[in-house]
Protein backbone atom coordinates (compact mmCIF):
# COMPACT_ATOMS: atom_id res chain seq x y z
CA UNK A 1 0.00 0.00 0.00
CA UNK A 2 1.25 3.23 -0.89
CA UNK A 3 0.38 4.77 2.42
CA UNK A 4 2.66 4.51 4.94
CA UNK A 5 2.18 4.71 8.85
CA UNK A 6 5.47 6.16 10.32
CA UNK A 7 4.54 5.88 14.00
CA UNK A 8 7.54 3.77 14.76
CA UNK A 9 9.62 6.92 13.94
CA UNK A 10 7.61 9.47 16.23
CA UNK A 11 7.94 7.45 19.03
CA UNK A 12 11.47 7.23 18.78
CA UNK A 13 11.93 10.55 17.98
CA UNK A 14 9.51 11.36 21.43
CA UNK A 15 11.33 8.58 23.28
CA UNK A 16 8.35 7.08 23.78
CA UNK A 17 7.32 3.43 24.52
CA UNK A 18 4.01 1.39 22.48
CA UNK A 19 2.84 1.01 26.10
CA UNK A 20 3.09 3.93 27.12
CA UNK A 21 1.16 5.98 23.91
CA UNK A 22 -1.49 3.33 25.01
CA UNK A 23 -2.31 4.16 27.86
CA UNK A 24 -2.17 7.70 27.03
CA UNK A 25 -4.20 7.47 24.21
CA UNK A 26 -6.56 4.22 25.46
CA UNK A 27 -6.29 2.55 22.23
CA UNK A 28 -4.95 -1.47 22.88
CA UNK A 29 -1.52 -2.44 22.65
CA UNK A 30 -2.58 -5.11 20.18
CA UNK A 31 -3.94 -2.16 17.83
CA UNK A 32 -1.14 0.05 17.79
CA UNK A 33 0.91 -2.57 17.09
CA UNK A 34 -1.37 -3.04 14.03
CA UNK A 35 -0.61 0.31 13.21
CA UNK A 36 2.95 0.46 13.71
CA UNK A 37 3.72 -2.39 12.00
CA UNK A 38 1.47 -1.17 8.91
CA UNK A 39 -0.81 -3.65 9.12
CA UNK A 40 -3.46 -2.05 9.27
CA UNK A 41 -6.51 -1.04 6.51
CA UNK A 42 -7.73 2.02 7.51
CA UNK A 43 -7.56 4.08 10.46
CA UNK A 44 -10.40 6.61 12.02
CA UNK A 45 -9.75 10.04 12.58
CA UNK A 46 -10.89 10.04 16.13
CA UNK A 47 -7.76 7.61 15.97
CA UNK A 48 -5.10 9.72 13.91
CA UNK A 49 -6.60 12.97 16.76
CA UNK A 50 -6.12 11.28 19.84
CA UNK A 51 -2.20 10.17 18.32
CA UNK A 52 -1.42 13.58 17.11
CA UNK A 53 -2.38 14.69 20.80
CA UNK A 54 -0.61 12.02 22.70
CA UNK A 55 2.42 12.81 20.52
CA UNK A 56 2.57 16.34 19.62
CA UNK A 57 2.66 16.08 15.99
CA UNK A 58 0.53 16.27 12.49
CA UNK A 59 -1.06 13.57 10.45
CA UNK A 60 1.31 14.52 8.36
CA UNK A 61 4.34 13.24 10.76
CA UNK A 62 2.33 9.79 11.50
CA UNK A 63 1.54 9.04 7.29
CA UNK A 64 3.63 8.93 4.07
CA UNK A 65 2.77 8.01 0.79
CA UNK A 66 5.17 6.19 -1.54
CA UNK A 67 4.63 6.18 -5.28
CA UNK A 68 3.89 2.24 -6.36
CA UNK A 69 1.21 -0.44 -7.05
CA UNK A 70 -1.71 -0.32 -4.99
CA UNK A 71 -2.21 -3.36 -2.53
CA UNK A 72 -5.18 -5.50 -3.79
CA UNK A 73 -8.52 -5.71 -1.40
Amino acid sequence: MPVRVQLDRVLEARGMTLSELSGRVGITLANLSILKTGKARAVRFSTLDALCRALDCQPGDLLAWEDGPPEPD
